[in-house]
């Protein structure tokens, strides 16, 4: 064993769920920022695309843990189809949101939204949105 191979990198089990979730190649992606241009969330989002595919690419996993983008994410799919090199950070999103609901933490109760807001709501963004809430 060399000297400088007692530095390995330890491969974060949560970033390595989140990729093989997504599907996603992290490295690809060169921050030209196009995702978050075309984000219409992007101003609601504590971390915008670009930031969540660079926290991904740096192994940042308790930065995203603590990010609360992936509840503000719409999946209106633009930031995927704006990538010059077909990244997709709305995939990344999803599989953000995924692991949140098989863990336990969720952003709001499905219980707690309100019932006339309900009775409103288009039933295509009611179903959008709970898709959000369901494994």
């Amino acid at each position: 064993m060399h000297a400088h191979d007692s530095h390995e990198v330890e491969v974060d089990e949560f970033i390595e769920n989140i990729t093989k979730m997504s599907g996603e190649d992290f490295s690809l992606c060169y921050q030209c920022g196009k995702c978050t241009a075309g984000c219409p969330m992007a101003d609601v989002m504590d971390f915008p695309p670009t930031l969540v595919m660079r926290y991904m690419q740096m192994g940042l996993s308790e930065e995203l843990k603590k990010a609360t983008s992936r509840w503000d994410c719409v999946g209106c799919l633009v930031c995927g189809s704006r990538c010059p090199k077909f990244c997709n950070p709305a995939k990344v999103m999803e599989s953000l949101r995924l692991d949140d609901i098989k863990s336990g933490r969720r952003q709001e109760e499905i219980e707690a939204l309100p019932v006339n807001f309900l009775k409103k709501a288009p039933q295509q963004a009611i179903v959008s949105g709970f898709r959000k809430y369901v494994p």
